[in-house]
């Protein structure tokens, strides 16, 4: 008989994250909603004011940021909502509601960006030596003069701006088909039992499944759930590429990965290295890895759902939220009293939403509401990997954290580019961690060293592939290819044929691989997962041998939010990312793991 997976009302509630810490109940939101509505106009006001000073544009800057942090509560309360529960109606309704509140913010609010770069050369320069307190609106301010180039007329920017909730449509038909309309048939296990297949089951729990009857199966149902959506997915997708084209090439960039990476501050050199080095140089280690797992396994054939199988299917260590709360708050404490108290409160304060249950969003994410705290998801299934998996969110949560406390709301948030670094940080300190503890188990420190090559599996394969296929997919569009999904199946598998080299066999399920994440409508967000664990991987490689200095100068990192350029902060950490020596040692680190796992057997 199969398993039938909770609602959200019948999970229960210290299994859930404590939304109260933001609104007490759906009324007190109703009112700070309606009060927000109410309030947005008055950031027009200052529209054809700027260039009255210094001061109002200050006025404007401080009105700009306090409802900003406003529409962020508003907003948080109601996206965590829906992604603990997507089939609700009433969470639909709310975040839709949420969607025009923004829209209509980002419609009053462009005129700040058009009008400022329309002032005289120079302006805001005085401005900022005039007005003292616009020395922390500095980075900001750095950014707008570095669109300068790209901005269109007000009148233009407006009318994008107002569009924003249409201009979202396909990453929002993405995410609502998934969370609510896919519909999986049960998989069989190797006794003949059927068991739910959802999202979140496949990839929390079936994916890495030691039962390889259950593991097929369940990819066989999944593959097939995909496939019925293929053509819906790949027109969303599609649309996305196309309205990027379409804006880079009005706003005068030279292609849309280049009009993306300004956002990031990121430049072109160093984005096509981190494809290139990586997945060159990286293929031939994963390929070994993937013969040592057919052959340690004991597989007939390696196919891709079979990557992530157990190499020691008969040891899965299994942990109890406590414990693995008590591992991870052990593993951090290297990086000081602060930041492990600040892990500590997530642990034990309900940040975390635990639950298993119909409709909620797959995967793990950290959401940080400034003025509150970080809000984490995550599916808990007891299984040691969601230590190692819960330390990377509490990663992202402990940098919202630290740089909160030390910058304003306009300045907190760092580069995509740098985002995964500090959620690296952590998973690699916690495994380490895991491994001194293990003693003289080497079945331990090998499941552990078999869990890091997981992480890297997923970031510098999975996640990088999924970044060459947006290069590739980019640069057909820009020559005029429509995007749809047979275009997106093959060049998908074309990418896997090459990186696997015949050592995985790539089936349709492979090449529909790009249907499985949300990733695509983020920019150019897939890559950035590389970017981050390159630049992490150094990062725990120096406070594990340095100590207390290399920990002083990541807290520092940290501390400094998104007051500097991405490759800044990177340099602040000791790595130096305009070289490519810097990606080839995070790809020596993963060679010496694979050496590692070899030499174990």
């Amino acid at each position: 008989m199969s398993e039938k997976l909770l609602s959200r009302d019948e999970v229960p509630e210290e299994l859930t994250w404590d939304l109260t810490d933001l609104f007490s109940d759906d009324e007190q939101w109703e009112k700070a909603l309606q009060s927000l509505a109410e309030d947005l106009e008055g950031i027009t006001t200052y529209r054809g004011r700027l260039d009255e000073g210094a001061g109002i544009f200050l006025e404007c800057l401080k009105k700009q940021e306090r409802l900003t942090e406003r529409l962020m509560r508003v907003g948080s309360y109601a996206g965590l909502k829906l992604a603990a529960d997507g089939t609700s109606q009433q969470n639909q309704t709310q975040m839709g509601r949420i969607s025009a509140l923004r829209s209509k913010f980002s419609a009053n609010s462009a005129f700040i960006r058009s009008e400022a770069l329309n002032l005289p050369d120079g302006t805001l320069e005085r401005y900022m030596q005039q007005e003292p307190e616009l020395e922390s609106f500095r980075p900001f301010i750095r950014r707008l003069l570095d669109f300068k180039p790209h901005t269109l007329q007000p009148e233009t920017e407006s009318v994008l701006a107002s569009l924003s909730e249409v201009l979202d449509a396909p990453s929002n038909i993405y995410r609502r088909a998934k969370t609510t309309d896919m519909k999986f048939e049960p998989a069989a296990d190797s006794d003949g039992s059927e068991v739910p297949v959802t999202f979140s089951a496949y990839e929390g729990r079936y994916e890495r499944s030691p039962d390889t009857t259950l593991r097929r199966s369940a990819f066989s149902s999944f593959t097939e759930g995909l496939s019925a959506y293929q053509n819906t997915f790949g027109t969303s997708w599609g649309t996305e590429v196309r309205k990027n084209v379409v804006m880079a090439d009005n706003r005068g960039f030279s292609s849309a990965v280049h009009m993306l990476l300004q956002r990031q501050e990121v430049p072109l050199q160093v984005y096509n290295d981190i494809h290139d080095i990586i997945l060159g140089e990286l293929a031939p280690h994963m390929r070994r890895y993937a013969r040592l797992r057919k052959d340690v396994v004991g597989l007939d054939k390696m196919l891709y759902c079979d990557i992530e199988v157990p190499l020691d299917p008969e040891y899965q260590p299994q942990i109890s939220y406590e414990e693995a709360s008590e591992l991870i708050s052990g593993g951090l404490a290297v990086l000081g009293d602060e930041y492990r108290g600040i892990i500590d409160a997530g642990l034990t304060d309900r940040w975390i939403d635990l639950a298993e249950n119909a409709g909620k969003s797959t995967g793990a994410f950290c959401n940080s509401v400034y003025g509150v705290h970080p809000y984490i998801l995550i599916t808990w299934t007891g299984s040691m990997r969601n230590a190692l998996t819960l330390a990377h969110e509490l990663g992202h949560a402990g940098h919202g954290v630290m740089a909160q406390r030390t910058q304003r709301l306009t300045n907190c948030r760092t580069s995509m580019f740098f985002i995964e670094a500090p959620s690296t940080v952590n998973e690699l300190l916690v495994g380490e961690y895991i491994m001194q503890q293990s003693g003289d188990d080497v079945r331990m420190k090998r499941w552990v060293v078999e869990q890091l090559l997981m992480t890297y599996h997923h970031n510098f394969v999975r996640h990088l592939i999924e970044g060459e296929l947006q290069r590739r997919i980019y640069a057909l569009a820009e020559e005029g290819q429509p995007v749809n999904a047979g275009v997106l199946s093959r060049v998908q598998g074309e990418i896997l044929d090459e990186f696997w080299g015949g050592e995985v066999e790539i089936d349709e399920g492979a090449r529909l691989t790009w249907m499985r994440q949300p990733h695509y409508y983020r920019g150019l967000y897939p890559y950035s997962y590389a970017a981050g664990l390159t630049i992490g991987t150094a990062v725990a490689e120096d406070i594990r041998t340095e100590g207390r200095p290399a920990a002083e100068r990541w807290l520092e990192v940290l501390q400094a939010g998104g007051t500097k350029k991405p490759l800044q902060l990177a340099q602040m950490a000791g790595v130096d990312m305009s070289s490519p020596e810097a990606i080839r040692r995070a790809v020596q680190y993963v060679g010496s793991l694979v050496d590692d796992m070899q030499n174990s057997y």
